[in-house]
Order: structure tokens, then C-alpha cells, then sequence
């Protein structure tokens, strides 16, 4: 989350870009869309993020309303992640990232080499 933008402080002022913005942020949420993951999913996912930085994203993203964090109480400890409803509706967003900076790359010679894979289609009912 950047300076000033979590729901915890209530600002009056702040970028719509900085609730993904972080480093990590647009990543973890790709992982996400449609899925429910452990910690150590998300860090076998979005490995160049530290265990300290990764947790910092997901408290930063789950402080904006973006994730959920359901805690077991089992030992060893257990915490899933997954999506709210309000970080469920950024899939055409990130979609829409996703295939830009694929196309991008691919003109430039250069292949997508992070954990973002196309999303299955939805399907309608």
C-alpha cells in the first residue's frame, strides 16, 4: 500500500494506482483471481519477493479490502489467502495487463518469464 492510502488511516487523498502498485502487489493478485493460497503457494509464485516483503503486500492488500486472510488455529499454523469480491473485480484489469505486456514483449523480441499465466475463461451460468 502507499503512504497514506490503507483503509486503516482513512485518507481523504489518495492515487487509485498505488492499491496495486506495489511491487508485488499486481502479481500476488494475478495468483489469486479464482483460488484460494498458502503463503508458501504465493512464495513459490512470486519468488524474487522476500518472505518479509511478500507478507508486507498481502497485510498492505488486505488492509485496502483486496484479500481475505482466513487463519486456522492447527499447529503448525495455517493461513490461506484469496480473494474479496472487490479484489475479484480487477481480473479484467489485470487481464488487460497481462495481455499488453505479453504483446509488448513478444515485439521486442522477449519472452514473459514470471508466474503469470493466461486465466482460465469464465464461465457464464
Amino acid at each position: 500500500m502507499a503512504k497514506g492510502c490503507s483503509n486503516q488511516n482513512k485518507p481523504q487523498n489518495c492515487c487509485p494506482v498505488d492499491l496495486i502498485g506495489g511491487k508485488y502487489k499486481a502479481l500476488i493478485l494475478w495468483n489469486l483471481v479464482g483460488k484460494t493460497l498458502r503463503f508458501s503457494d504465493l512464495q513459490r509464485e512470486v519468488t524474487a519477493a522476500t518472505p518479509r516483503m511478500l507478507t508486507k503486500q498481502l497485510r498492505e492488500l488486505e488492509e485496502d479490502g483486496l484479500l481475505s486472510r482466513k487463519v486456522y488455529a492447527v499447529v503448525p499454523p495455517k493461513v490461506e489467502y484469496s480473494l474479496t469480491e472487490l479484489g475479484e473485480s480487477l481480473r479484467p484489469i489485470l487481464e488487460s495487463m497481462y495481455i499488453w505486456g505479453t504483446a509488448f514483449l513478444h515485439k521486442q523480441g522477449r519472452t514473459p518469464c514470471c508466474s503469470m499465466k493466461e486465466l482460465p475463461k469464465i464461465q457464464e451460468h
